[in-house]
C-alpha cells in the first residue's frame, strides 16, 4: 500500500511559499509517495504542481461538490460538497501532515492531524506541542517519511491508527 504524504498551507500565498511548497511536492513524488490536499489553489497548487512534474500522484480533497474547481494539477479530485468539514477527510488520508504557512483552516486540519494520532511536521513556523518542526523542504518531507516508518514499525501499520 502506498504511503500518502498531506499537505497543508494557504490558499493564497506568496511566490517564496510556492517555492517551497513546489519543492515539498516534488520531494514527496520523488519518494514514490502520493500526495493529498485540498485541491485548490496557493500551496496546494504549488505542492501539486511540483508532485506533478515529479511524476506523482496527487490527491485533492475538494470542499465543493464541482471536480471542475480542482486545481489542474490533482490526479484524482475529490469532490465532498463539505465545505472546510472536508479538512477532516484531508488528515485521514495522508499518513502524516507536512504543515506549510497558512490560515485558520490549516490550523484547523494540524489540530485535527494531532488529535487523531498523525504526525505533523511543521515548515510554516506553527510551532505548535506536538508537531515536529522543519527548516527546509528536504528536511520536513525525510521528516514526515521516518515518522510514518516510526508508526508503522510501532503499530504493524502505515498510519498512526485513528481515534
Amino acid at each position: 500500500m502506498t504511503l500518502v504524504i498531506g499537505v497543508v498551507g494557504s490558499g493564497a500565498t506568496e511566490k517564496h511559499h510556492d517555492s517551497l511548497a513546489m519543492e515539498v511536492g516534488s520531494l514527496i513524488a520523488r519518494h514514490g509517495v502520493a500526495m493529498v490536499c485540498g485541491g485548490l489553489s496557493g500551496i496546494m497548487e504549488a505542492a501539486s504542481r511540483g508532485a506533478v512534474q515529479e511524476g506523482g500522484t496527487t490527491i485533492g480533497i475538494l470542499p465543493g461538490s464541482d471536480k471542475g474547481e480542482a486545481n489542474p494539477h490533482i490526479t484524482f479530485p475529490i469532490p465532498t460538497g463539505m465545505g472546510v468539514a472536508r479538512n477532516v477527510l484531508v488528515v485521514k488520508t495522508a499518513d502524516a501532515i507536512i504543515a506549510l504557512p497558512g490560515g485558520p483552516g490549516t490550523l484547523s486540519e494540524i489540530a485535527l492531524a494531532l488529535n487523531i494520532g498523525r504526525p505533523v511536521v511543521d515548515l510554516g513556523g506553527w510551532k505548535i506541542e506536538g508537531t515536529h518542526p522543519a527548516s527546509t523542504a528536504v528536511e520536513a518531507v525525510l521528516l514526515a517519511l521516518e515518522l510514518c516508518e516510526i508508526s508503522k514499525n510501532q503499530f504493524g501499520q502505515r498510519a498512526l491508527p485513528g481515534k
